[in-house]
């Protein structure tokens, strides 16, 4: 068994795993690098390794970290299937087609604008790439196992997100398993990880491998903001993931006012149609999910959704207090930016990031404290408010990932940390040494391990 790390080794995006095992060529995500330049300059660049070469993908979920690559490997001539669960597969559908889109309008916008150093700007990949990549997915049942090649496969629920799976292979030489993304215990819509008994190789995220989540109640810290704002005359912008960010809030917000928290009345708009395309998955997969069929079904009671570009751009101008639940999560693109150019310079109105934020983004910028940010080519000014209500996020902390570990019946021969920054996955690497004693090291990008 030989693995290459092509991906999420030296930083939390960009998750690509090539495992060499049973003569087969197998693909563990296939993700996009996010955040700084220097490692979304990272997509433009070839595999080492011929594409058309490679067997096949498994998906662990939706999420473009994971599945944001999907098309670029298409493009450089992968033919071959692309397993992911039900639900994975349906989001990343939406996912890879929104992403395709963004990047055709963020390049149309820059050759329009001039800002873009290439002339032409042009999009890593299209709309008709994301749907050759979206043919190629074939669906597969969690809980049971199939087969490539000599290798058997499963898919494991995770939590995280709707249809998160961790990855099991088990073949002559061992197995492995990679966790994908970790969902929490208290996680508001997804049920916590399965856990998982044995792996002779282990590979395990560590997005929040040195952190703890606080503990605060979210509900409540976000009805005290949005009271507050309103109070003073201001409007809340919530820039949130589409995909799982977006329905727990609207879950939340339904919950602050049938306790009578906020406002029956107050306007809420939910300006992305994938973010809305989403929660319709949500209620159609809603067995998935921990809260109940009623829940489910009034995500979006009393929600305004905006669907055009036109009716977006109008409610950039409207003045009165609102919250404004917008696209993408981290602010690098998107709605949200109209939104952001328009709200941030008022101080009367807060800015309200509910999870995790790549280093490098704009989101990551702002709750670190930046007076100003670049938006389509210019300097907006930041006089609003800005929060940061970590309590969203879908992510297991250190102690969540430690509590998942140490249900292994077993000790690993040997566990790769992967999918963090480096301080995160070192900090989550001493922990697996020093309190479960097994055989641990954070590989580099690019590197070969033969096991």
């Amino acid at each position: 068994m030989k693995i290459t790390f092509l991906g999420a080794a030296d930083t939390v995006t960009g998750s690509k795993h090539l495992v060499h095992i049973e003569g087969k060529h197998i693909l563990l995500d296939c993700g996009l690098f996010q955040g700084y330049k220097i490692l979304r300059e990272r997509n433009w660049t070839h595999l080492p390794f011929p594409a058309e070469k490679i067997d096949t993908v498994l998906l662990s979920h939706a999420h473009l970290d994971h599945s944001g690559w999907l098309p670029v490997l298409c493009k450089q001539g992968f033919k071959g299937p692309i397993y992911a669960s039900k639900a994975s597969r349906d989001l990343t559908e939406i996912l890879l087609l929104d992403s395709a889109h963004l990047q055709e309008e963020d390049a149309r916008r820059a050759n329009r604008g001039g800002w873009s150093r290439h002339h032409p700007a042009l999009p890593l990949y299209n709309v008709a790439d994301a749907k050759r990549a979206i043919k190629q997915i074939v669906v597969m049942q969690t809980g049971r196992e199939f087969q490539i090649g000599n290798a058997k496969i499963d898919l494991i629920p995770t939590g995280h997100l709707l249809g998160a799976t961790a990855l099991r292979l088990r073949t002559a030489e061992g197995t492995l398993v990679f966790s994908g993304d970790l969902g929490r215990s208290d996680d508001l819509l997804m049920p916590p990880p399965q856990s998982i008994d044995k792996a002779d190789i282990l590979l395990i995220e560590s997005t929040y491998g040195n952190r703890l989540h606080s503990g605060e109640n979210v509900q409540s810290k976000l009805g005290e903001i949005i009271r507050e704002t309103i109070r003073c005359g201001g409007s809340v912008l919530l820039p949130s993931f589409a995909v799982g960010r977006a329905q727990a809030l609207l879950l939340v917000l339904q919950r602050l006012k049938a306790a009578g928290e906020i406002p029956e009345n107050l306007s809420i708009f939910l300006d992305s149609p994938m973010a809305a395309t989403a929660t319709t998955l949500y209620q159609q997969h809603r067995k998935l999910l921990r809260i109940s069929a009623g829940e489910t079904t009034r995500l979006t009671q009393g929600i305004t959704l905006i669907e055009t570009p036109q009716d977006s751009e109008k409610l950039t101008r409207q003045r009165w207090p609102k919250v404004i639940i917008s696209a993408s999560g981290m602010a690098t693109g998107g709605r949200v930016l109209f939104h952001l150019k328009a709200l941030a310079p008022n101080p009367r109105n807060h800015i309200v990031f509910p999870g995790f934020q790549v280093g490098g983004t704009r989101g990551a910028a702002l709750i670190e404290g930046a007076r100003e940010v670049k938006i389509h080519g210019q300097y907006v000014a930041v006089k609003a408010q800005v929060s940061h209500l970590e309590g969203f996020s879908g992510h297991a902390d250190a102690n969540g990932l430690m509590s998942w570990l140490r249900e292994f019946k077993t000790p690993p021969k040997h566990t790769f940390v992967v999918h963090g920054e480096a301080a995160a996955a070192d900090t989550l690497r001493l922990r697996i040494k020093d309190e479960l004693g097994w055989s641990v090291s954070v590989p580099e990008q690019g590197s070969t391990e033969q096991i």
